[in-house]
C-alpha cells in the first residue's frame, strides 16, 4: 500500500521516489537524533532553557519534514486527482490534514 492510499484503495496517488524517500527517512534519522539529544539533556539535568531551545529546533524540523510532505502531496497526488475527476474528496481530505497539522 502506497503513501497516498493508506485510508483508502480509491485514492489517486503518485508513489515516491527512491530519492525523495531516502531524503526524507534521512532527515527524520536527523530529527531521531536530536530527540536522543535531548532525553540524554534531561537524564544530565542540563538547563531547562538550553533544552527547550533543542525542542524548538526539533519542531521546527518536524514542521519543515510535514511542509514538504505537504507541498509534495498537493503537486502530485491532489493534482492528479483533479485531473482525473476526484479532486474534490482529494481537497476536502487534504484540508482534514491541514487542520490537524495547524493544532
Amino acid at each position: 500500500m502506497n503513501h497516498c492510499e493508506d485510508h483508502n484503495m480509491d485514492k489517486k496517488m503518485v508513489p515516491r521516489t527512491e530519492e525523495e524517500i531516502e531524503k526524507i527517512v534521512n532527515r527524520l534519522k536527523r530529527i531521531e537524533g536530536q530527540v536522543r539529544g535531548v532525553q540524554k539533556m534531561v537524564e544530565d539535568n542540563r538547563y531547562c532553557i538550553d533544552i527547550l531551545v533543542q525542542i524548538s529546533a526539533i519542531t521546527a524540523a518536524l514542521n519543515k519534514v510535514g511542509l514538504n510532505l505537504l507541498e509534495r502531496h498537493v503537486s502530485h497526488c491532489v493534482s492528479k486527482a483533479i485531473r482525473e475527476g476526484s479532486g474534490e474528496a482529494s481537497i476536502r481530505e487534504l484540508m482534514d490534514v491541514i487542520k490537524q497539522f495547524a493544532k
